[in-house]
């Protein structure tokens, strides 16, 4: 029995495997444009990584430059050289999954730091993911739980809730996971990490009112996949939940993780967001673009 249960599991995982493997990755790689220290600017650097300059700080979330996960191979080059990112602060990782918490980035981006004879970034991590960074070099790991706040200077750092999981491997279920808000003056952001569409946006509104969410909009097919991935549909539910004023798209077009094409989410959102009648609010960044806010 157990045999036959995992065959559809490995023909799957062969499908995944087969659609990206022989294919190049291509995009372009460009510089981050350099925000003033009373701006806000976000770069997309392709899935879920982002570079946010905020409060004189540069911040990393889940920053992934690898071209291959294991055995798929990306579709879309990082939109940043990570020779090309500014001296990087502190590295926000939302949960242990490879392809958000990616252990050769991090060793490239402490590198990096080492380099430009800057210090080396903090890290915060959900709970019970320590001990996968605590040896890489990070100057300090710090832990947050759900709705606990922490300071990176003069930017402030609350971890929020998902509806996902935490596993690095199939058997260490007791990983946190999450989202994160960082808020400096007027600014608020939002990383929602990976998750399905659950209740608590509103309570992440009432409580932080972020102003910018970065949403995930991909891996959603098959249906099964909706209790842990938003739709783009679900995107602008969420979205409209959180009442904030801009949406960027994340966590699509770059690794192969489930059934629907590859340039299927994108236009999805659009035409969900024109039905709600939101579509000024979305802003799709292309890898290696770079918003600043003054």
């Amino acid at each position: 029995m157990p045999r036959k249960r995992s065959r559809p599991r490995i023909s799957y995982a062969l499908k995944l495997v087969a659609k990206s493997a022989f294919r190049p990755a291509v995009g372009p790689q460009l510089r981050p444009v350099i925000a003033t220290q009373d701006q806000l600017g976000i770069t997309f650097i392709g899935h879920a990584s982002f570079l946010l300059q905020l409060g004189g700080r540069n911040i990393l979330i889940d920053p992934n430059f690898a071209y291959w996960l294991v055995l798929i191979h990306r579709f879309r080059r990082p939109g940043v050289r990570v020779r090309h990112l500014p001296p990087i602060h502190a590295v926000l990782l939302t949960h242990a999954h490879m392809d958000h918490l990616n252990l050769p980035s991090l060793r490239r981006i402490l590198r990096h730091n080492l380099r430009l004879k800057a210090a080396p970034p903090l890290v915060i991590v959900p709970p019970n993911v320590e001990d996968i960074v605590s040896r890489l070099g990070f100057s300090e790991v710090r832990s947050l739980a759900w709705w606990q706040s922490t300071q990176i200077d003069r930017v402030e750092v609350t971890a929020t809730p998902a509806q996902h999981w935490g596993a690095r491997v199939f058997n260490d279920t007791h990983r946190g996971y999450g989202g994160y808000v960082l808020r400096y003056g007027p600014y608020s952001v939002y990383h929602v990490g990976d998750t399905g569409y659950f209740p608590g946006f509103a309570e992440i509104r009432d409580r932080l009112a972020p102003k910018i969410a970065l949403v995930p909009i991909g891996a959603y097919k098959p249906e099964g996949f909706l209790r842990v991935h938003m739709s783009p549909e679900d995107a602008v539910r969420a979205f409209l939940d959180l009442n904030a004023q801009r949406l960027i798209p994340m966590h699509y077009g770059t690794f192969s993780l489930s059934e629907e094409p590859m340039e299927e989410p994108l236009p999805r959102l659009l035409q969900a967001a024109e039905t709600a009648g939101i579509r000024s609010a979305i802003d799709p960044l292309r890898e290696g673009e770079t918003r600043t806010l003054p």
